[in-house]
């Protein structure tokens, strides 16, 4: 579990910053598109609150909200709780979260107060209260060597205590309690994952099979690499020369090789054998790289079939192309 840091969303000379998570759309600058301003009538939003104390994995956590598919924005002042909601509601938000924290200064009655507001206005507000042990935070602030937001010229231990009682009255209102004391941050995703994946599952593993040439270089974002070079060529064959993988008669031509439906059957059975290791560390997104010398031919072809492959197994995935087009 890493210490007090910054989370996915940021934070910009103290104030809040926003960013959507995969897929959700949300008001980043001026007016989100599909906000009719003179509309006074919001739809409800499921929100969660993200709070606790300082160094226990708030920020960590709303980054796990955002991975999950919700609108997440960091150091949120208390008062600005409804006017985000009801503006991303207006716009196409339906799962708000926000991580408010004593950065936020004079935040606990007034947190409990906009949670209160929230509730009347018709929206579906959640607490989840991150905390830790003390000597586990103690340990958290020393090896990042930073000072409790609460700490002033006191020690490290004061600015804890102080925190855990100004939390006090937010604390016994959670839903949720998460106590990282011991958990990694495999643990806390899966948390969360339980409590907060649409429909109760967890969200899937998304696949890119990426194909590429290594005479331009491996790609620095794959995950796995395979080497396609062992099967022959077809670009010495003047007739498939012009075409690519993704052309019928070089795709048949590559995986017509004696060696590739093997290749193909036993790479795909350790894909089997990852994935689900993938999805209990944390993982959803996956990048398969497969390579020949200039991506033009044989990677192409096979890529398109692991990616076809993969679907069939109930992954997202798709086949992308680096260096097509290149030669």
């Amino acid at each position: 579990m890493s210490g007090p840091t910054g989370s996915g969303a940021g934070t910009a000379a103290g104030g809040p910053v926003a960013s959507p998570g995969d897929g959700v759309a949300g008001p980043q600058s001026g007016v989100p598109a599909g906000l009719d301003p003179a509309s006074t009538e919001t739809p409800p939003v499921e929100v969660v609150v993200v709070t606790g104390l300082s160094g226990a994995g708030k920020n960590s956590a709303g980054r796990v909200l955002e991975d999950l598919g919700w609108y997440v924005v960091d150091n949120l002042p208390p008062a600005l709780l409804l006017p985000m909601v009801e503006l991303g509601a207006r716009g196409d938000v339906r799962r708000f979260a926000a991580v408010v924290d004593v950065r936020s200064r004079a935040f606990s009655s007034d947190l409990q107060e906009a949670i209160r507001v929230l509730r009347g206005a018709g929206h579906h507000p959640r607490v989840v209260y991150v905390h830790a042990r003390d000597e586990v935070l103690v340990r958290r602030y020393e090896s990042n060597r930073r000072e409790h937001p609460l700490q002033g010229s006191g020690r490290l231990i004061d600015g804890i205590t102080a925190e855990r009682e100004l939390l006090t009255g937010i604390a016994g209102e959670a839903d949720l309690w998460v106590d990282t004391s011991d958990l990694n941050v495999h643990q806390l995703r899966a948390t969360l994952e339980n409590a907060f994946a649409r429909e109760g599952r967890t969200p899937p593993l998304t696949a890119t099979v990426l194909s590429f040439g290594f005479k331009y270089g491996l790609p620095l974002d794959a995950d796995l690499v395979v080497d396609a070079r062992f099967l022959p060529n077809p670009h010495w064959l003047p007739e498939l020369r012009p075409h690519t993988g993704q052309d019928p008669d070089v795709r048949d031509y590559v995986l017509g090789q004696e060696d590739a439906g093997p290749f193909l059957d036993r790479y795909t059975d350790v894909l089997r054998l990852l994935v689900p290791g993938y999805r209990r560390e944390g993982k959803r997104y996956l990048t398969l790289a497969v390579g020949c010398t200039g991506g033009k031919h044989r990677s192409v072809a096979i890529a398109e079939e692991f990616a076809r492959r993969l679907r069939a197994e109930g992954i997202d995935a798709v086949a992308r192309h680096r260096d097509l087009g290149r030669e």
